[in-house]
């Protein structure tokens, strides 16, 4: 239980700087937004053009970067789910037992 709960807190500092790694990322150019939750699209979206690598480069690339971060940030936020129900499991045993 206290290994647990020691990788969820590592988790959570892991979490605290990508998310910051992201507002970075967001200020560096208007485009992106303010969201941490929210990819950039490098895909077809109905009704808007996208931009290519031919139209902005430095914009393109920097949306990869931005998205592959924010790939990292759900991976973590789902290593940190799991710990929590593992956690949330040692807890029931440690009642019910």
């Amino acid at each position: 239980m206290l290994t647990t709960s020691l990788i969820l807190f590592i988790l959570f500092l892991l979490f605290s700087w990508v998310a910051s790694w992201i507002r970075y990322f967001n200020k560096l150019d208007k485009r992106f937004g303010e969201s941490i939750w929210r990819y950039s699209y490098d895909h077809h979206v109905v009704g808007e053009r996208d931009i290519s690598i031919l139209d902005d480069r430095e914009f393109v690339l920097l949306r990869r970067k931005r998205n592959s971060v924010i790939t990292t940030m759900y991976f973590i936020v789902f290593l940190a789910f799991i710990f929590f129900m593992s956690l949330m499991g040692d807890i029931l045993i440690k009642i019910t037992g």
